[in-house]
């Protein structure tokens, strides 16, 4: 059950208006790493949890969390929409004519389809994308990527906060960075203290055969460039992560197999192929005789 309280986690007021910065907060509502996918995110890791207690508790009040984040960022974006100039304006016509063209660097469906309100887009515009969510069942698996999600989201939020001036855009991104950066060390935290537990473990998942691998190739950094700098660290040589083994440097890639002869799919696919088209006709029409019989 979602109950909706009708208050914000923290205070989602600008200064004053500007659409064009409207457009870019929209990258972290609406993008790849934004709130609108961690709130997913961690809501379908909750949902399909198999595992009940702390960890699924934490991906609830997390997930929730991150729904009130969404709605901070889409009331600060109809705030900064709310008084700004609908059209092209005279001044950013003479100072950048290119600007001018996007109608000052707006996203005009801002107007057009929302009414001066946010919009579940990226800042180019591009729809969100359930694709862009991590939810295997695994939770070691999935804390690393929640792990990664919070710090892609913190870089591009520290970015935006350093293009505005505005005092109040700044106090509310300010205090989205404090969450990220509590969220990054939650997500590291759960990730240790789950393989501490023996729920799972690294190589993930861990209770995979491992003697099913191929173990000789298992701690191999085979070098695929012709870089000369990789065997310096610590994945070339000495003991691996997961303890069960040593890393090894090979600078060059070993001598590969032969491919295999190219396929040659149903003619009624029509499909170009190394038999004259002739032939391929002929193959077809015998298929459908055969399938009619």
């Amino acid at each position: 059950m979602f109950f909706h309280r009708q208050e914000l986690q923290f205070k989602a007021t600008p200064d004053k208006p500007d659409a064009v910065y409207a457009r870019k907060l929209q990258e972290v509502l609406g993008g790849q790493y934004g709130e609108i996918t961690v709130a997913m995110q961690y809501g379908f890791q909750s949902w399909n949890t198999h595992l009940p207690g702390k960890y699924r508790d934490l991906l609830y009040g997390i997930g929730a969390e991150e729904f009130g984040h969404v709605e901070m960022l889409a009331t600060m974006i109809a705030q900064l929409l709310e008084k700004a100039p609908i059209g092209i304006t005279e001044e950013a016509v003479q100072n950048d004519p290119t600007i001018a063209a996007v109608v000052g660097g707006t996203d005009v469906q801002h107007a057009i389809v929302a009414g001066a309100g946010a919009r579940p887009v990226d800042s180019n515009g591009n729809p969100w994308s359930a694709g862009y969510i991590t939810a295997s069942g695994n939770l070691l698996a999935d804390f690393q990527a929640n792990a990664n999600a919070e710090m892609q989201g913190r870089v591009q939020v520290a970015r935006l906060y350093h293009m505005t001036d505005d005092s109040g855009v700044r106090d509310m991104l300010a205090f989205l960075l404090a969450r990220d950066t509590m969220h990054q060390n939650q997500w590291i935290a759960a990730a240790r203290e789950l393989q501490e537990e023996g729920f799972e473990g690294i190589p993930t998942p861990s209770n995979f055969p491992i003697g099913q691998e191929h173990r000789e190739v298992s701690y191999q950094y085979i070098n695929f460039s012709n870089g000369t700098d990789a065997d310096k660290g610590s994945w070339a040589s000495g003991p691996t992560p997961d303890g069960l083994g040593e890393f090894t440097y090979v600078a060059e890639p070993p001598a590969g197999v032969p491919m295999p002869p190219p396929t040659q799919p149903d003619p009624r696919l029509y499909g170009t192929t190394a038999k004259p088209n002739p032939v391929e006709k002929a193959a077809g029409k015998l298929k459908d005789t055969f399938k009619s019989e």
